[in-house]
């Protein structure tokens, strides 16, 4: 079986390991710079069982906006990012999260047409 292509400038963004603040923080970080499937006014949280919770968003980094210049939040603890599109798509969007947090890249997955990576994001000392 094989699964649908992503469109060419489209990301794919799952965030674990972290609060549902935190993630509130990176999926604000990335609606700074592009489109998203994700809305400022329905942010992530808790479901309240014990099972570990993730939270996903898609990222068109073609449709970029502008947001004046404001820094968003740091995590208050690293969160992991796994990506997954096109190799220019996910390089723009590691590029918007290294603008404002220090990324660690933890693994890898290349294939022909898509790449996925995951990335270890938190804070920059001296920022936030």
């Amino acid at each position: 079986m094989t699964l649908p292509s992503l469109p060419v400038s489209q990301v794919e963004v799952v965030l674990c390991d972290c609060s549902a603040q935190d993630a509130e923080r990176v999926f604000a970080c990335l609606r700074a710079h592009f489109e998203s499937d994700r809305r400022p006014d329905d942010p992530p949280h808790e479901t309240g069982t014990d099972r570990p919770t993730m939270w996903t968003g898609m990222y068109d980094t073609a449709a970029a906006v502008t947001t004046g210049g404001r820094h968003p939040e740091p995590p208050s603890a690293p969160v992991t990012v796994e990506v997954q599109g096109s190799p220019p798509a996910v390089r723009l969007l590691r590029s918007a999260l290294e603008e404002e947090y220090a990324v660690r890249q933890v693994g890898v997955e290349a294939g022909d047409q898509e790449v996925q990576l995951q990335l270890r994001v938190e804070g920059r000392e001296g920022r936030g």
